[in-house]
């Protein structure tokens, strides 16, 4: 029978092998979300015991690694360009009082990153209604949320089109969601999101 202190280290190998190997799929297959990524990974490595898995902290690290020794020519460029048209995004949907979620605010995102942004109204389809205004031709898709702790997941809409180039995500939320945001699937604490102001502090911070 193993040792207690044998099956702690291989537990903490296994989930350092699946953080990376996440990672990889992340960088080289185009995968955004990083718990898609960790539950692909844990399916290829045949490690099927979820309490063996990585959080999804583990996963962002190995990936900010893998960034920082094989795309260090190309992702902060990519991370810049996604936060100025995050910016310029948030000024043109400020009606929506939107919020900077995701890799572009966590600074992991590449070239295959979308800006996702999430923008609060209760009528949900007002923002089709104003993208259809500004004649910006976007798909319907709806996403998976959790907005209440004791609650399961709920669909909500979402439309997503390119600009210059780049791809966006507009998950659209009630207006409750501005000061109750929806919740990390994996540890039930709020999603980190940032304002306008904030996102203009993060770029400020970053100039050289």
């Amino acid at each position: 029978m193993p040792h207690p202190g044998q099956q702690v280290q291989r537990g903490e190998r296994e989930r350092q092998r699946i953080a990376q190997e996440a990672a990889r799929l992340v960088r080289e297959s185009g995968i955004h979300d990083l718990d898609h990524a960790r539950r692909k990974a844990a399916l290829r490595l045949g490690i099927h015991d979820e309490s063996r898995w990585p959080r999804q902290a583990q996963v962002e690290a190995a990936l900010r690694e893998q960034q920082r020794l094989f795309d260090v020519g190309s992702q902060p460029e990519a991370l810049r360009l996604r936060r100025e048209s995050a910016l310029q995004a948030m000024r043109f949907l400020h009606a929506f009082k939107p919020r900077l979620v995701g890799a572009v605010l966590a600074g992991t995102a590449d070239a295959n990153s979308p800006v996702v942004l999430h923008l609060h109204c209760d009528d949900a389809d007002a923002v089709q209604r104003f993208l259809h205004e500004q004649q910006i031709p976007a798909e319907a898709r709806t996403r998976g949320v959790r907005i209440d702790a004791h609650a399961s997941p709920q669909r909500v809409p979402a439309w997503e089109f390119v600009a210059d180039g780049i791809a966006f995500e507009l998950v659209v939320l009630p207006e409750d969601a501005l000061r109750n945001p929806p919740l990390s699937v994996e540890d039930g604490k709020p999603l980190p999101r940032a304002g306008l102001a904030q996102v203009q502090s993060l770029m400020h911070t970053e100039q050289p």
